[in-house]
């Protein structure tokens, strides 16, 4: 007996009626491009590290460049030696988070739980990929803006900069973690 007869007209009617409006979800294969994703890489190394040298130079350590690419942060009290080393790729990192394909809302709920798995692991440098916006048009690179302004107020990221270019360059940074 096939499952089709074992259902009444009225289930099979109501059944349907249940499912008006309902439409399939994409099949955008998310996950299986995920892993086919190449490592990060810089497209303006030598651009990259004038920008990088002019900052380190400027002595703003708590200023950003209002357009530029590179991003650089650290607390007030922060040595200069330290940020100096995390620019360089001197301090180990230890994980790293990719944010490709992520909207805004998902890539803050997951950097939030990614920093709070790294304090509980006692991991003390990341490496956060956020990507260059290419794909975000005439507004810009939506998650490395957004993701400047909230590390600089969370009170568990000590400092931040753009990574090296064998790192992701201006499309990934590092991240010192402290006690928040």
């Amino acid at each position: 007996m096939s499952q089709r007869n074992s259902l009444s007209d009225e289930d099979i009617a109501l059944f349907r009626e249940s499912l008006d409006g309902v439409r399939p979800l994409p099949d955008d294969n998310r996950a299986e491009r995920a892993s086919r994703r190449p490592p990060p890489r810089a497209r303006f190394r030598r651009a990259d590290e004038e920008a990088v040298k002019e900052a380190s130079l400027a002595g703003d350590w708590e200023e950003l460049p209002e357009t530029g690419e590179v991003l650089q942060y650290a607390r007030p009290g922060v040595r200069r030696d330290v940020l100096r080393r995390l620019r360089r790729g001197r301090i180990p990192v230890r994980d790293e988070l990719d944010l490709h394909g992520l909207n805004w809302r998902d890539a803050r709920l997951c950097v939030a739980y990614f920093l709070a798995e790294c304090q509980a692991r006692d991991i003390r440098c990341v490496r956060l990929i956020h990507g260059k916006g290419l794909r975000s048009g005439n507004n810009g690179p939506v998650i490395k803006t957004r993701l400047n302004s909230y590390l600089q107020k969370r009170s568990d990221v000590i400092a931040f900069c753009s990574a090296r270019q064998n790192d992701g360059g201006t499309g990934a940074m590092y991240v010192l973690v402290g006690g928040g």
